[in-house]
C-alpha cells in the first residue's frame, strides 16, 4: 500500500506534531493530602515518644518537690514529712513494728510532671552505724498516677546498703506517686521499716 507523503512545508511554516492528550488527574492533590493526614494520625504517638526521649536526653533532670505528702500510717516520732525534708538522718516509719508490708508513702505535685528518676535513701540514716538500727525496704512497688487518673506500676529492688539508690521511673503527666513496701531486710519484732529520704527528678 503506498505511503502517504506529507505535503512540503511552505517557507515560514512549522511542523506540527500529533500529541496524545492524557486526562488531567483532578483528584491527585486531595488524595495525597488525605494519605498524609492518615499517616500523621497513625504515627502521632510514636512521634510524641521520640520527642519525649529527645527532651529527656537533652538536659539533666531537675528536682521535683511534692506539695503534699502522707502515709498509710506513721510513728509519732517519724512522720511522712521526714522522708521528704532533705535530711537523711530523719526518717519515716509506719506506726506498727515488723516488716511493714503494704505500708506506703504518698507524694502529690501541684501540676503534672515528667518524672524521670527516683532516689531513695533506705533505712533510718545514710550513716553506716545508724543504718542497721531499723528494718530497711528490700522491695517497693512504685505507682505513678497521671492527671487523667491512669496508673502505672513498677517493682524495684533495693540493696541493703546505706546511701542513695537511683531508679529510672519514666512517667508523663504524673500528679501523684505512691511507694508501697512489699518486703524488708533486718526485720525484728522491736523494729519498724524505715525510709530516710525520697527524691524525685524530671521536668515540669
Amino acid at each position: 500500500m503506498p505511503s502517504r507523503r506529507e505535503r512540503p512545508l511552505a517557507a515560514g511554516d512549522r511542523p506540527t506534531s500529533k500529541r496524545r492528550r492524557w486526562p488531567r488527574p483532578r483528584l491527585t492533590l486531595p488524595v495525597l493530602l488525605l494519605v498524609l493526614a492518615a499517616v500523621a494520625w497513625l504515627v502521632r504517638s510514636h512521634l510524641s515518644d521520640v520527642l519525649t526521649f529527645t527532651e529527656d536526653r537533652a538536659g539533666d533532670p531537675k528536682p521535683l518537690h511534692p506539695v503534699k505528702v502522707s502515709a498509710s500510717s506513721e510513728s509519732p516520732a517519724h512522720r511522712a514529712q521526714s522522708a521528704f525534708d532533705g535530711f537523711s538522718n530523719r526518717y519515716w516509719a509506719p506506726a506498727g513494728r515488723g516488716p511493714g508490708a503494704g505500708q506506703y508513702l504518698d507524694a502529690a505535685f501541684d501540676r503534672p510532671v515528667r518524672l524521670q528518676k527516683l532516689l531513695i535513701t533506705s533505712g533510718s540514716s545514710a550513716k553506716g552505724d545508724e543504718f542497721l538500727t531499723q528494718a530497711r525496704p528490700s522491695e517497693i512497688t512504685v505507682t505513678l498516677v497521671s492527671a487523667g487518673g491512669e496508673r502505672t506500676t513498677r517493682a524495684i529492688n533495693l540493696n541493703d546498703a546505706p546511701g542513695q539508690q537511683s531508679f529510672d521511673v519514666g512517667g508523663s503527666e504524673v500528679t501523684r506517686v505512691r511507694l508501697t513496701v512489699d518486703a524488708a531486710y533486718g526485720v525484728r519484732a522491736d523494729r519498724r521499716v524505715a525510709v530516710a529520704e525520697v527524691e524525685f527528678f524530671g521536668r515540669q
